[in-house]
């Protein structure tokens, strides 16, 4: 028989599962992402409280394996990786050549594990996996562009800031015209600007010069070249 959980058990647990949540949604929402703090807090708490009922909401319930009635406290849980997977499908979107939301879609999956592992009572592989994951969210993307940057020489990632709905080709008209290299783009959609990540190769044009002329097109609100 499974111990009955008390309302300050359940409490517990979907409190926890919401903070760890929101830490992981704190993240996104600062950089403007669409699924931020609300919606990883309730992908979190969901999560846990999936996992609750199916472990511990049938215990008053006669079940036997003689009578061909069995107890299987996976079951709903179990639904939640395939669940997670459709809510996850929606924040991908491909914009001509890239495709972006990838990052934000795995946070969401992992934030599910995460409220799973709260609404099991597992606190601590809970604690650690939001650890890990903010550590890969921030200061890991970092260290990787400097890595990256160094194993290729030259290549250099620019960020311009455009007017909302503004379409990117304006910039990579203006970058072919400058002998720039065009490696990779994507596109993200914030409140009020649209942002594209470039990846170039500069070999003998400067940046700064690079910047001054972006500066010229209209749609361009800043241009920036990221460390």
């Amino acid at each position: 028989m499974l111990p009955e959980l008390t309302w300050l058990d359940v409490l517990l647990r979907l409190l926890v599962a919401g903070i760890l949540g929101g830490a992981i949604g704190a993240e996104r929402e600062l950089r403007e992402h669409d699924a931020g703090l609300r919606t990883h807090m309730l992908v979190a708490v969901g999560s846990a409280l999936f996992t609750i009922v199916s472990a511990y909401a049938w215990t008053d319930f006669n079940f036997s394996a003689r009578n061909g009635v069995t107890y299987d406290p996976t079951r709903i849980a179990a639904q939640i990786v395939t669940g997670i997977g459709f809510l996850g499908a929606g924040a991908i979107i491909r914009q001509g050549l890239s495709v972006r939301g990838l990052t934000t879609a795995a946070s969401l999956w992992v934030v599910a594990a995460i409220g799973m592992a709260s609404g099991a009572g597992y606190y601590s592989g809970a604690l650690v996996a939001t650890i890990v994951v903010l550590v890969s969210l921030w200061p890991l993307r970092i260290l990787a562009h400097r890595l990256f940057e160094r194993i290729r020489p030259g290549e250099l990632r620019l960020e311009v800031e455009l007017r909302a709905n503004e379409s990117p080709s304006v910039l990579l008209e203006s970058l072919e015209t400058r002998g720039v290299a065009v490696r990779a783009f994507e596109v993200e959609d914030a409140r009020d600007r649209r942002r594209v990540a470039l990846e170039v190769r500069v070999d003998d044009v400067q940046p700064e010069a690079v910047t001054a002329e972006l500066m010229r097109l209209e749609p361009v609100l800043g241009v920036r070249w990221a460390n």
